[in-house]
């Protein structure tokens, strides 16, 4: 990325001192635990570029989000050749992914939950930290190199201090990216872009104004109708995401309560601003001139797809993967048919990014492994494996000279042409995902943006290249909360997020009037949202006066 994104980066001293920090106790908190007799298997003086190996074999229990896509497996080849190369065993608790955070919660509360606990996303974690169920994993840091100078170079310490609690320190490990990166856009049937002397829009003017074309030229459909919006509710939807980060503001997969008012130097909640009015604004003009689907907030994936398939619509939510595997193929039967992903549209706040997308979901640790003796070293190797170059390349594309060969750093990178995923050698007849095992969520994701390239077709590497050239948008401020204070806001978070959400989808429709604004936000106020904003500012200003 350029602007913000390409800070100057720290020199090695500078990265010793975040180290240090890292696992520094901001506040005075109590000391992290005594880590004599917990270092049986670590390696010594285990430092940034190393291999970790234990020094004895070790298994250490993970809960495993097994992908509907690419179903767990005991004998994929990934966990045998992870064993090879580190010494240690993963003893997996397999759990699908539509179960997954309802166990995730039950298992943890319970105290039952297996040391490593990934595929966590900030700020779920709060959830846990009172009942003391897992680790301030800032105490630690110390003993993960890979991701101390990583955080360092990569000047990712702003981002991670968002993450962190009341006492200073965090408790969720998250994935680190070199640079802000953005997948999700919408996918644009190309040939009909072409047959009515249309070019791709550049804004979401732009856009709007695409769409009035390919309506008058075919009144009986909806040009866009979208997908990824079950179940029915506004907090679960891309496009809403998209429209509202080009008004800096927060709807959708982007929803968050509160907003940073830099100009006011103050949060705001984000479902009263006049940002998040403008993004109903627009969603309300495409519904009521007939160029968005209103069914986009209801239906199933399945039924966006049909209707994408059969020519009914033109454009539908997607990413690098779904263009490739399934908006192709579906079109297949429509003769001269053709779709890319568009170039995300620009809004109000230019051609800029949110800074947020440098952090991605990460890894919890349950207290019970702190009482192991194994302790070090299954940091070590959480260090090596999630963090390191070596870690990353490994999870993501598996075995050198079987599953790939070259490097991603100098552009030689080449999947082996039998393996196919993500678009990359389409008819092959293994998937790296579903046979090998690689390139699993649970594991593979984060690091440079050479690796992220590695993954994309040529066509993606020109929609990354645009995206890189956009500017960084800087990230809120910590408010973090106390046990306290988190306890009453979750009282009235609920009620408030779902009055957001309802009238939302009713402006959005239009079956409740715009004009009726004002009095929307009066009624956020009668559900709490000023005493919310009271002690998330009082937050803010408490820990900027106590760590500056």
């Amino acid at each position: 990325m350029v602007q913000l994104s390409r800070r100057q980066l720290l020199t090695a001293a500078g990265a010793a001192t975040v180290a240090a920090g890292l696992g520094a106790c901001d506040s005075s908190p109590a000391e992290p635990a005594d880590l004599d007799g917990k270092r049986a298997g670590a390696m010594d003086a285990f430092k940034a570029g190393d291999q970790f190996k234990a020094t004895e074999p070790l298994t250490f229990s993970i809960m495993m989000l097994s992908n509907q896509g690419y179903p767990y497996r005991a004998d994929w080849p990934f966990f045998k050749e992870l064993t090879a190369r580190t010494n240690v065993t993963l003893d997996s608790i397999a759990v699908p992914g539509s179960d997954y955070n309802q166990k995730r919660s039950v298992m943890v509360s319970a105290g039952d939950a297996p040391f490593i606990i990934p595929k966590t996303y900030h700020p779920d974690e709060e959830a846990f930290i009172a009942g003391g169920a897992i680790l301030p994993v800032s105490d630690y840091a110390e003993l993960m190199p890979h991701f101390t100078e990583k955080v360092a170079r990569w000047n990712l310490q702003p981002n991670l201090d968002g993450f962190k609690a009341e006492d200073g320190k965090y408790y969720l490990l998250p994935g680190l990216h070199e640079n802000a990166w953005q997948d999700y856009s919408l996918a644009v049937r190309t040939d009909v872009l072409a047959k009515l002397g249309l070019t791709a829009p550049q804004t979401f003017d732009d856009l709007t104004n695409v769409l009035r074309e390919m309506k008058k030229a075919h009144p009986d459909v909806y040009p866009l109708s979208d997908r990824w919006s079950t179940p029915p509710q506004p907090g679960a939807n891309n496009l809403l995401n998209l429209i509202a980060t080009a008004h800096d503001a927060h709807a959708g997969w982007g929803w968050t309560p509160t907003h940073w008012d830099a100009a006011a130097g103050r949060f705001v909640y984000s479902g009263a601003t006049d940002q998040y009015r403008q993004t109903l604004v627009y969603v309300n003009t495409l519904v009521k001139e007939g160029l968005l689907d209103p069914e986009s907030f209801t239906q199933t994936d399945d039924i966006a797809r049909q209707k994408f398939a059969t020519g009914k619509s033109f454009m539908i939510s997607a990413n690098a993967q779904t263009v490739v595997n399934e908006a192709r193929k579906d079109i297949a039967k429509i003769s001269g048919a053709t779709v890319a992903k568009m170039i995300l549209p620009t809004g109000p706040t230019g051609a800029t990014l949110p800074g947020t997308t440098r952090l991605e979901n990460g890894i919890m640790i349950s207290k019970k492994a702190l009482d192991s003796p194994n302790f070090v070293a299954m940091m070590q190797f959480i260090d090596w494996l999630w963090y390191s170059d070596a870690g990353l390349m490994f999870s993501k594309w598996g075995i050198e000279g079987q599953t790939y060969t070259g490097n991603v750093d100098d552009g030689s990178f080449k999947l082996d042409p039998g393996i196919t995923w993500g678009g990359i050698n389409p008819d092959a007849p293994k998937n790296l995902q579903v046979d090998y095992g690689f390139s699993n969520g649970v594991f593979a994701y984060g690091g440079s943006t050479a690796m992220l390239n590695s993954q994309f077709s040529d066509e993606e590497k020109a929609f990354q290249a645009e995206m890189n050239k956009r500017q960084i948008r800087p990230v809120a401020p910590p408010a973090p909360l106390s046990i306290e204070e988190r306890e009453q806001v979750t009282l009235w978070d609920s009620a408030l997020k779902d009055h957001v959400f309802q009238n939302t989808l009713k402006f959005a429709l239009g079956q409740r009037p715009l004009s009726e604004w004002d009095a929307y936000v009066k009624e956020l106020e009668g559900k709490n949202s000023v005493q919310y904003l009271d002690i998330v500012n009082k937050a803010y200003e408490r820990y900027k006066k106590a760590h500056g």
